[in-house]
């Protein structure tokens, strides 16, 4: 019999109807959701007879149609509006947040996060600052993984236990500190759907985008297609590796634009 496979969703920003997004830019706003899309795709899990997990429940993967629903950053509208949507379908999240993010104007309070916790989400870590970590020395690695976690824990009173990487980009010093440091899992963005026989410290995700249209959503649940996100993937990460991060980024923002 053929281990379960699961979809890790990966979201981030939900725009509210007059409410200003946190950025403006071409390349953050393809990565926002507005606040009826993730409506219509969570009633639709819900109607199909999806179950939505948190990354802990899908790394159990319980057989029957589920996918791990994850939200990166620690966006505010995590709490006002992501939660009592799955909240009131019974569904379960991760909320992979930036420690560093907390307090500052869009992001959750400190307060709103224990809020969130107490509520039953899961609570992950996705660094201090947001940096590549391929960037970044040893000092700097150990605090955007280890110290961040670190502040997470101290305000929740809980353990976190799972990692998202900024950005996608890792390296093996990373994956080391990871595993190392006691994390239970690391999530990329690679997009691939996960298994028994899928490394914890390799977790592949799928991003929603703004542009996900009905259709294109049904099939990324189900794992159909993601060869041509892959390739298209493959394609800019060879980018990145010739260019390095911040020469791509700029070039990567005035196509955008």
């Amino acid at each position: 019999m053929r281990s379960p496979a699961i979809v890790f969703l990966m979201y981030h920003e939900l725009e509210l109807p007059g409410r200003s997004l946190v950025q403006s830019e071409p390349g953050y706003v393809r990565y926002t959701l507005p606040l009826q899309a993730f409506h219509f795709q969570m009633a639709w899990l819900r109607e199909h007879g999806w179950v939505g997990l948190s990354v802990s429940e899908a790394l159990a993967y319980p057989s029957g149609k589920s996918v791990a629903i994850t939200f990166d950053d620690g966006y505010e509208t995590d709490l006002i509006t992501a939660a009592p949507i799955l909240q009131d379908i019974g569904y379960h999240a991760t909320f992979y947040v930036t420690s560093g993010f907390l307090d500052k104007p869009g992001y959750l309070s400190s307060s709103q996060l224990r809020q969130l916790s107490t509520a039953g989400f899961e609570i992950g870590c996705h660094s201090m600052t947001h940096p590549y970590l391929n960037d970044l020395d040893d000092s700097g690695l150990y605090r955007e993984m280890v110290e961040a976690r670190s502040k997470l824990e101290q305000l929740i009173g809980k353990k976190v236990e799972h990692f998202s990487c900024p950005g996608g980009r890792y390296d093996q010093r990373t994956l080391s500190l990871a595993r190392g440091s006691g994390y239970r899992s690391l999530a990329t963005s690679r997009p691939h759907r996960n298994s028994r026989t899928t490394s914890p410290f390799s977790l592949g995700r799928v991003v929603v985008m703004r542009e996900t249209d009905p259709d294109t959503f049904s099939h990324l649940c189900s794992g159909n297609g993601l060869w041509k996100i892959r390739l298209a993937g493959a394609v800019r990460g060879a980018a990145r590796r010739t260019l390095g991060n911040a020469f791509y980024d700029r070039v990567r923002a005035k196509l955008l634009r």
